[in-house]
């Protein structure tokens, strides 16, 4: 007896064939679609460019831009619950707990005078809007905290202080998060930082050490202090509280804080749709935090992962060339600091664990020398109104270099790390001393130094 004989198992296997094969096609389109969309979007996004403005009707009725879908192109539906009671409204509105609650969900803005001038869209992460130490490193003191609480080693209330050894900024979110956690925070820095980092962090009730600069091999380096003062905390202390190494170089906790937040956040804010991100490192865990999480989580197909380096570091020479190599290290041209540059933040000679993390992921660098990024700063504020530091600045710049490598249209994303006010004694000094600030340039090309292409 045939199948045939019976009908009603004939339809089953047919339905059952027919769910199968839509699963299969399914699944096979899955990897391909995001590159079909990145596709259309930035045809149609070339399609409206060449649209009068009057004609443009690609906003909702709340303001919200509209997505057109490939086989739709009208208004999206927007849904509402009539039903819901002014008490139920008031549960939903979003209460941070603390200041630590204000960390992270920081704006995407585009930046207008950059995009005009390359022809691309360039937009920043104002992470200067972190609530607690108003930069990226608000997210990396959390994460640290947070890991140190989960192992035990932190307790609240205790007595326990955290030790670091920073440049500034990750020394301004410790010294914040640990008040408002229910630490203390001892911090080491070099003696050549800003006075504006070390008296905030005096302000913030913070122990601040500024100790000469010296190699990572010399025991009073400033990194290698902080491990110290840590280490002798439970001897010198009557009252049965610990000391806490941060150690934001090397811990896993920083470049997970980016590949946890900063990383998804900067996916959803574009709804996809970019061609490369752009960023300096320092310890290294914003870089490759990030980029873990659109080559490794979410797959973004062509995605550009490009390292801003300022001059002196040796970052540029390990992504382009495999070799940790900076011509300040020269026979007979080593410098007072081992890199050689008005920025602060980013750029390094050894390679990190949270660095290292993502380097194969780097598909490019781009060195910035300290004019360049001094004539960026100045741009900005000229510009658009936008006050940033010196790292800030490294980014924009290897963010325009990078934007004029790549098909009009295209959109890259980079950073606004902190505001100009933690730069004014030193990196907004070196500005005006180079005479910048008399006077405006109306050429981004010819302020950077960069042929334009």
């Amino acid at each position: 007896m045939s199948i045939s004989d019976h009908p009603r198992a004939y339809g089953t296997a047919a339905l059952t064939l027919a769910f199968l094969a839509g699963i299969s096609l399914t699944l096979g389109f899955k990897d391909l679609y995001p590159d079909l969309e990145r596709r259309y979007q930035r045809h149609r996004r070339r399609r409206q460019h060449s649209r009068r403005p009057s004609t443009d009707t690609t906003a909702t009725p709340d303001g919200r831009p509209r997505r057109d879908s490939l086989f739709f192109s009208s208004v999206p539906l927007l849904l509402e619950d009539r039903e819901s009671t002014s008490s139920e409204s008031t549960e939903r509105t979003h209460i941070a707990d603390g200041i630590e609650g204000c960390i992270g969900n920081t704006p995407l803005i585009k930046i207008k005078s950059l995009s005009a001038a390359t022809g691309r869209t360039i937009l920043a992460k104002a992470e200067f809007l972190n609530g607690a130490g108003m930069s990226p490193k608000d997210r990396v003191a959390l994460g640290i905290i947070r890991y140190g609480e989960e192992q035990g080693l932190l307790v609240p209330g205790r007595g326990d202080t955290i030790y670091e050894g920073t440049v500034g900024s990750t020394g301004i979110s410790i010294a914040t998060l640990a008040r408002a956690m229910g630490y203390r925070a001892h911090i080491c820095m070099p003696d050549d930082q800003s006075r504006e980092k070390s008296d905030l962090l005096l302000h913030l009730g913070a122990a601040v050490e500024r100790v000469p600069v010296a190699p990572i091999t010399d025991p009073g380096h400033f990194v290698n202090l902080a491990r110290t003062r840590a280490q002798e905390h439970a001897a010198t202390s009557k009252d049965g509280s610990r000391g806490f190494f941060a150690d934001q170089f090397e811990i896993e906790a920083n470049f997970r804080a980016h590949l946890a937040t900063t990383g998804p956040e900067i996916f959803q804010q574009t709804g996809g749709l970019l061609d490369a991100f752009v960023a300096g490192a320092g310890t290294g865990g914003t870089i490759s935090g990030v980029a873990k999480h659109l080559k490794e989580e979410v797959k973004m197909p062509g995605i550009q992962i490009v390292l801003a380096d300022p001059q002196g570091s040796g970052l540029y020479n390990k992504v382009r060339h495999g070799v940790m190599y900076s011509s300040t290290e020269k026979e007979g041209t080593r410098r007072r600091r081992q890199v050689d540059t008005i920025v602060e933040g980013v750029g390094i000679n050894r390679i990190t664990h949270n660095f290292e993390a993502g380097r194969e992921l780097i598909d490019d660098a781009v060195k910035v020398t300290d004019e360049q990024a001094a004539a960026m700063a100045r741009w900005l504020v000229e510009k658009d109104g936008i006050f940033v530091g010196s790292s800030s600045a490294v980014n924009c710049v290897a963010a325009v270099v990078t934007a004029m490598k790549l098909e009009p249209e295209s959109r890259v994303v980079t950073l606004l790390c902190d505001s100009g006010t933690r730069h004014l004694s030193k990196f907004w000094k070196s500005i005006g001393e180079m005479g910048l600030e008399k006077g405006e340039t109306e050429n981004l090309f010819t302020a950077l130094g960069i042929e334009e292409k």
